[in-house]
């Protein structure tokens, strides 16, 4: 692997379509582009291929399942308190405030609707 960034791909699974969609919208004001493959459903984050950073999709499969114990996801934000603020009215869950994590900035983080932990980070 020769990658600076090796993560190229995420997947977040969900439930229910439209309600994760609008979870994310709300929380994080984003965008999707919808997507058909076999007996997945998905939600593809908006994403420009030349800019640095790693796309994704919103999943509905029936051999995903949410979690809050596998893989932690991180979204960059400006700053960690606006998403986080959105989460409750969202219908999510806060998990960890905004919490300083040194010279790499701040985290927080959070259950979706569908029962996914999922996190944010910001450099304020």
């Amino acid at each position: 692997m020769s990658a600076t960034n090796p993560v190229g791909w995420f997947e977040i699974p969900v439930l229910d379509m439209d309600r994760a969609c609008a979870f994310y919208v709300a929380v994080l004001g984003v965008e999707f582009d919808m997507m058909e493959m076999g007996p997945s459903l998905m939600a593809m984050f908006k994403y420009d291929q030349a800019a640095p950073g790693c796309a994704g999709a919103l999943v509905k499969d029936p051999d995903y399942q949410p979690s809050t114990t596998g893989t932690l996801v991180y979204f960059v934000v400006d700053d960690v308190n606006q998403p986080l603020a959105k989460v409750v009215t969202a219908g999510g869950s806060l998990v960890m405030e905004k919490m300083p994590i040194g010279e790499h900035g701040f985290i927080g983080s959070f259950i979706d609707t569908e029962g996914n932990k999922v996190a944010v980070h910001s450099m304020q």
